[in-house]
């Protein structure tokens, strides 16, 4: 069996899977269901599989904090980006960059910080826009 998973330490797990399923349409795989700092969660999101582990540091598990987000993030395609984003501020999410239309590479994006400190990063891709038209439109924009 081969595959590849994204590997997440959150405070509490069942906590951020409870989150989770409230801005983003996640189907369970494994749910554990012991004292915090035990349990592991795993799920998929568009066929990601991501695994997440309650913050342990007895095994070197240590989760970021809010005020220390660590440097990679999440990235999800979204059918609808302004409900996605609604729901994850609804939900206690912070704010880093709001939803934001860039219509010449055809997407909007958007960027918050969930409560346990991951960075989440919102696309809609509303037209399809080729690498080769990104390329020349980054060049363009770089000589103005």
């Amino acid at each position: 069996m081969v595959g590849v998973e994204i590997d997440m330490v959150v405070n509490d797990s069942l906590k951020a899977l409870e989150l989770y399923e409230n801005i983003f349409d996640i189907k369970r795989v494994e749910v554990s269901n012991f004292p915090r700092g035990e349990n592991e969660v795993v799920f998929t999101l568009y066929d990601v599989r991501f695994h997440m582990l309650d913050e342990n540091p007895e095994f070197h598990l240590i989760a970021p904090k809010p005020d220390d987000p660590k440097t990679s993030w999440v990235n999800v395609r979204v059918p609808d980006i302004k409900e996605t984003y609604a729901k994850a501020m609804d939900l206690g999410c912070t704010e880093v960059q709001p939803v934001t239309e860039i219509s010449d590479y055809g997407v909007s994006n958007a960027i918050f910080m969930d409560p346990f400190g991951y960075i989440w990063m919102l696309h809609q891709v509303h037209k399809e826009v080729s690498h080769k038209e990104r390329i020349q439109l980054w060049e363009e924009k770089r000589k103005n």
